[in-house]
């Protein structure tokens, strides 16, 4: 199955209050898969993650129908990644007057879609 390159969408999910390895784990499920295949897979998965990946998968078939007027059914998932956001810092009050700092990660999710090349 050939990806032809020249017809693809992408959307970006930024700042989502989530680990990226906890989301990779999940983005590395749907990779190379169909559209349909990746939202039955989403909708069923256990994770957290999922919900953040679904909406940036939907919306990045909704740029690729809407702006390059492809059909659904014949995207795929052709790349799909997590990249590290900025962490917000907290601190935890401990003993004798100390604090430890706690780092609360967040990530973007990048989900590209591309259509099938015919051969």
């Amino acid at each position: 199955m050939a990806v032809n390159t020249k017809e693809e969408a992408k959307a970006i999910a930024r700042y989502i209050r989530m680990s990226p390895s906890k989301v990779r784990r999940v983005l590395d499920q749907i990779r190379g898969r169909s559209y349909r295949d990746a939202l039955i897979m989403l909708e069923f998965m256990p994770y957290r993650a999922c919900d953040p990946i679904l909406a940036a998968l939907r919306s990045a078939v909704a740029n690729a129908e809407h702006n390059l007027g492809l059909d659904p059914a014949n995207l795929i998932v052709s790349q799909a990644y997590a990249d590290q956001g900025p962490s917000l810092k907290r601190f935890r009050p401990r003993a004798q007057g100390r604090a430890y700092q706690i780092r609360k990660p967040t990530c973007h999710i990048t989900v590209v879609v591309a259509t099938v090349a015919e051969e």
